[in-house]
């Protein structure tokens, strides 16, 4: 899950990290009565969940109330495109308004901790190239990227940070500091169960203070239990609303650009060597689509809803193996679906497992136009086929 700069930003702030003094605003006068009360300048902030804001437009200063205004205007209801979201850009509807802060003197870097999949633990990133694309300086620049391996079993530890903040350059005055402000993002981390903490960037002030410039944070959807208080932070317009119908159905689907061939399937391996098996076929997949092993009929017609709400879908490739999730409980799901929605593009269905002649003959017996096959890569040729004939 994904939140806000403003809400990263509190959620720092309450692990005890410097962040500077903000507050959300919906409309323009809530942007000039904030400005008011922090004094200005101020920086107006574009908030979605995308990174480059600023490079696209959506970060500014304002000087006066009437600056501010005049921002606020142009900012909120604007489409923002940025390197992260794609030509289509997304919408403006709330913006960070922050204090000024004095850059004269001042040293930007770089901290993020993200998970190393690699060596299965977080890793403590710093850079003294802050301010950037970090992408674009692990390419050009590897070596000015520090890494620090925290071992779950101890934690990361004080000669860690202050390894991590020799390597930025910062001065013996300042390394108290350093350390208390990198151990409480790990507080943040962990005790958030985040799946990256990125701060770009991280501000060594001319006063020799050090504060959280950016804050981006994203959490692991799968310990969301655990945190009903970050639950609040979820912003549903910011996500694809073909994602966030499914998800109130326990449904994991991912809506993929430029593919016309549907995939329902139960797994993650199965669905991702389904969608492979398609590329190899000649197709493109429009979405990835996991049921999960123990999805019930309506879970399965209200994936097959979903997936055809996707105006690009021109066939549905059904990809299951029979383990928890019984063949004849998907076949009646599907029928159901079908039936229900009047389904006008090619359905392929390819089933092994538990129950499945019983699935198969309930296909065969429903009076409904399903094109059965017992194999993957036959199964592929067949969608594939039929979705380059819709058009």
């Amino acid at each position: 899950m994904k939140i806000h700069e403003y809400q990263g930003k509190a959620v720092l702030a309450s692990f005890g990290v410097p962040v500077p003094r903000g507050k959300v605003a919906y409309t323009p006068a809530e942007a000039v009565e904030i400005g008011k009360a922090l004094g200005f300048p101020v920086v107006v902030k574009a908030q979605i969940h995308a990174g480059g804001r600023g490079k696209g437009g959506g970060v500014k200063v304002a000087r006066s109330a009437e600056d501010c205004e005049a921002l606020a205007k142009d900012m909120l209801g604007m489409t923002l495109v940025t390197h992260q979201t794609g030509p289509e850009g997304r919408v403006v509807r709330r913006l960070l308004i922050e204090q000024g802060m004095d850059l004269q003197g001042a040293r930007e870097m770089y901290l993020a901790i993200v998970v190393d999949r690699a060596c299965g633990k977080p890793v403590f990133m710093a850079s003294s190239q802050g301010g950037m694309d970090i992408e674009e300086v692990a390419a050009k620049n590897p070596k000015a990227i520090l890494r620090e391996t925290i071992e779950p079993a101890v934690g990361f530890q004080v000669f860690q940070a202050r390894k991590l903040a020799f390597g930025l350059g910062l001065g013996a005055a300042l390394l108290p500091k350093a350390v208390a402000f990198m151990q409480a993002l790990c507080r943040a981390f962990e005790g958030t169960d985040a799946s990256l903490l990125e701060i770009n960037p991280f501000l060594e002030t001319r006063a020799g203070d050090l504060i959280a410039l950016d804050a981006k944070l994203n959490f692991d959807d799968n310990a969301l239990y655990r945190h009903s208080d970050l639950k609040e932070f979820r912003d549903f317009e910011e996500e694809d609303p073909l994602e966030v119908e499914a998800s109130k159905f326990s449904l994991n689907y991912i809506k993929l650009e430029g593919g016309n061939v549907g995939c329902m399937v139960n797994g993650a391996g199965l669905a991702m060597a389904t969608m492979d098996i398609i590329k190899i076929a000649g197709g493109s997949p429009a979405n990835f689509l996991d049921v999960g092993g123990g999805a019930s009929a309506e879970q399965i017609k209200n994936a097959f809803r979903i997936l055809l709400a996707d105006k690009e879908v021109k066939a549905v490739l059904i990809n299951i193996f029979g383990g928890i999730l019984r063949c004849d409980i998907l076949a009646e799901g599907v029928i159901a679906a079908v039936r229900d929605l009047g389904v006008k593009v090619p359905v392929v269905v390819r089933m092994k497992g538990n129950n499945e002649e019983k699935g198969k003959e309930m296909l065969r017996t429903s009076g409904l136009n399903f094109v059965a096959s017992d194999d993957m890569k036959e199964a592929a040729k067949k969608v594939v086929a039929a979705a380059g004939r819709i058009q």
